[in-house]
């Protein structure tokens, strides 16, 4: 019976969650996720509040014994109109295991809430990070942004715009990278559904981070979805275009099979059989990292 729930129930669990990355909702599919990563041995401190607003709150996952490690913000996807944290416990719990002070924040919604709110939200939770690294054993200046879907691109706009860390006084060169996970980082919403989360007579030159990119930006992981008929991969051929025009160092990886779900739950540590983001994301940090 031991070894049976050893090794036989941990891959119905990764059946069932792939199972419902691939054909059930989304919820369904992070809830189980979350019931398969379980973060005991670390440690997690929840509803940290960065900012005024109810949802300015944020966990951190940090490993035992960490000195000086990489501090991650994790910014979850949504259409910028759902998500929260509290569905991205697996990704907490991922980075964590990998070494890295880990904080999954929420943040402040559309339609209610439109650009840049969410972005000075990120900015807000990575300076809070940055405060706190050192009582959980991370660096202060070994910071690091990692975003899926909507995410990514506030993770990438919050990184490339000058304007976002100065506003919350962080240095520059205390962010070693960022990494986009199925980001729309260049397109046209406006007569889309996700017009909702940007400004009302705004256009895309206003707000796209492949307009933004300063010419100091860090290191840049951009991940794709070989089958993501979500976020089309010309919003990272087009990131990709505006980095190295800006001399940026910049990583594009498409990765065959995934979709736009799937590319997300391949950070999980028991999903990494899906495709290689895990992999991917830790040895981009690793090669970053201060030393």
């Amino acid at each position: 019976m031991t070894r049976f729930r050893r090794w036989v129930l941990p891959g119905i669990v990764a059946t069932g969650v792939l199972l419902a990355l691939t054909g059930c909702s989304a919820q369904t599919a992070q809830d189980l996720v979350n019931s398969s990563n379980n973060p005991r041995g670390l440690k997690v401190v929840r509803d940290q509040h960065y900012g005024p607003d109810v949802r300015n709150v944020l966990d951190v996952y940090a490993p035992p014994g960490a000195h000086n490690a990489p501090v991650v913000l994790f910014i979850h996807g949504g259409s910028w109109e759902g998500g929260d944290k509290n569905a991205y416990a697996f990704a907490g719990d991922s980075l964590a295991r990998a070494g890295y002070v880990t904080g999954v924040m929420s943040y402040r919604l559309a339609p209610k809430n439109r650009y840049p709110d969410y972005i000075q939200d990120a900015a807000a939770a990575l300076r809070w990070l940055r405060d706190h690294a050192s009582s959980f054993g991370g660096g202060p200046d070994n910071l690091f942004v990692v975003g899926h879907s909507a995410g990514g691109f506030n993770a990438v706009e919050l990184v490339d715009n000058a304007r976002w860390l100065s506003e919350v006084n962080v240095p520059v060169s205390a962010v070693r990278g960022v990494v986009g996970i199925a980001g729309p980082y260049s397109y046209d919403y406006r007569k889309l559904p996700s017009q909702n989360a940007f400004p009302l007579g705004s256009s895309p030159d206003d707000v796209m981070p492949d307009r933004h990119v300063r010419p100091d930006a860090p290191p840049h992981l951009l991940l794709v979805a070989a089958n993501d008929t979500t976020v089309y991969p010309q919003n990272a051929l087009n990131m990709e275009a505006a980095l190295k025009k800006a001399h940026i160092s910049v990583e594009r990886k498409v990765l065959p099979r995934l979709d736009h779900i799937t590319i997300m739950g391949a950070l999980a540590r028991n999903l990494t059989f899906l495709g290689s983001t895990r992999q991917d994301v830790i040895r981009f940090i690793d090669a970053q990292k201060l030393k």
